[in-house]
């Protein structure tokens, strides 16, 4: 594959491996297990002296192929597909962590990933810290002599605040060169925030997200360092098994070749409704990083190439009106998922992160009338007009349709 090559065009091409009949698409080897020519090539494989798949759990040829696109997206040297993002966060923490090491993570992470943080890693030994991902200071003060690695969403779920990933990188060199800057970066997408060049060692996703993009499947992927996956990331995955099914990375294989198209589409409607929802009387407050009354505008234009296909907002009545917008929507769908081809919303404190106290969550910047959406990739116009008129009635100048109608 040539390195010349442009993004989208590797995307099309890099990682394809065409069998004895030459197929155009890439094909699918639905299989469990695979077949050796003597006893000899089978043990051969086994002790690791001669190349080919021994079992699924493992490895898997249409999963090779997803993980070598992934990792020509990512600007890396070695991706691992896993069974859905959490499967990703959680191989990737426990092969970066042993009992006796120390985590510092910043507190806004989606629910899920906190319970590891909080909850999972210290039942094995392993000590974590929260701290506000936004203070450098916070991170800084956080580190200690055992520390060993350092967590981040950036943007956030569901606030969109960001963390500055090289400053905190700055703070893994001076205070605890041992430990891995993990960085997830599903809302950013790969195609607008490379964690890798901004000096972090591992990135994680949920490819259920964008990189499906339709709402198809689930799937997760790791990437980093060749030596660190061999060394560190395959035997966590190849003993616990969280390993990314054939079917599914096929889909997302494929899935990969509409990537820049549907990113650059749904994030320059995301501007448009940014925009709009931030002149309606309803809305507090708008949280969208490509514009600049973003909290840290500055960061977003240094760190990221554009925003997010995410936007969050913030609507006057708190719960109760926040519920009756979302029910007089027509056009967006109530859903937790996210990075899908169809716009998606969902109340945060009641869905995604109600598990959180509620101090907690406000601490986030998680009230109770914030609403986040996802941008798919329906007609600007069209979804404008949804969101204006579920508005316009949560404000009573219409009569609001009942949910279910």
């Amino acid at each position: 594959m040539s390195d010349e090559w442009a993004l989208a065009t590797r995307l099309v091409h890099e990682g394809g491996m065409r069998s004895q009949f030459g197929e155009t698409s890439e094909a699918m080897f639905l299989t469990q297990g695979f077949v050796y020519d003597s006893a000899e090539e089978a043990a051969a494989r086994f002790a690791g002296e001669a190349e080919g798949y021994v079992y699924s759990r493992y490895g898997n040829p249409t999963v090779t192929m997803f993980e070598r696109r992934m990792a020509a997206l990512e600007g890396a040297e070695a991706c691992r597909g896993t069974t859905s993002g959490m499967a990703a966060v959680t191989a990737a923490l426990t092969a970066a962590l042993k009992a006796g090491d120390h985590i510092v993570a910043a507190g806004a992470l989606f629910g899920g990933c906190r319970y590891i943080v909080e909850t999972y890693l210290p039942r094995f030994g392993v000590e974590s810290t929260l701290v506000d991902g936004e203070d450098l200071s916070a991170w800084e003060a956080a580190v200690k002599p055992n520390t060993k690695a350092f967590f981040m969403e950036s943007p956030t779920n569901p606030t969109l605040a960001l963390v500055d990933i090289a400053g905190v990188a700055a703070i893994r060199d001076a205070k605890a060169p041992e430990a891995k800057v993990v960085v997830d970066n599903v809302f950013a997408t790969p195609l607008w925030q490379s964690p890798l060049k901004l000096g972090a060692d591992i990135v994680v996703y949920s490819a259920t997200k964008h990189i499906d993009g339709q709402g198809r499947c689930l799937g997760g992927a790791i990437l980093g360092r060749d030596a660190w996956i061999k060394d560190n990331l395959d035997i966590i995955l190849r003993q616990t098994g969280p390993s990314l099914s054939p079917f599914n990375a096929w889909v997302l294989l494929k899935s990969l070749e509409t990537l820049p198209l549907r990113i650059r589409t749904q994030t320059a409607t995301a501007g448009v409704l940014a925009d709009a929802l931030a002149t309606h009387k309803m809305v507090k407050r708008v949280i969208y990083p490509g514009r600049d009354d973003h909290p840290q505008a500055e960061l977003a234009k240094r760190q990221m190439a554009a925003g997010s296909t995410l936007l969050a907002f913030s609507v006057d009545g708190g719960r109760e009106e926040a519920f009756r917008v979302a029910n007089a929507l027509e056009l967006v769908k109530l859903s937790n998922n996210l990075g899908d081809a169809k716009s998606l919303l969902t109340h945060p404190a009641t869905t995604t992160h109600k598990n959180l106290a509620p101090e907690a969550r406000a601490a986030l910047g998680i009230d109770d009338g914030l609403l986040r959406l996802s941008v798919g990739l329906e007609d600007p116009g069209d979804l404008v007009a949804d969101l204006t008129r579920a508005l316009d009635q949560a404000a009573g100048r219409t009569p609001m349709r009942q949910a279910g109608e």
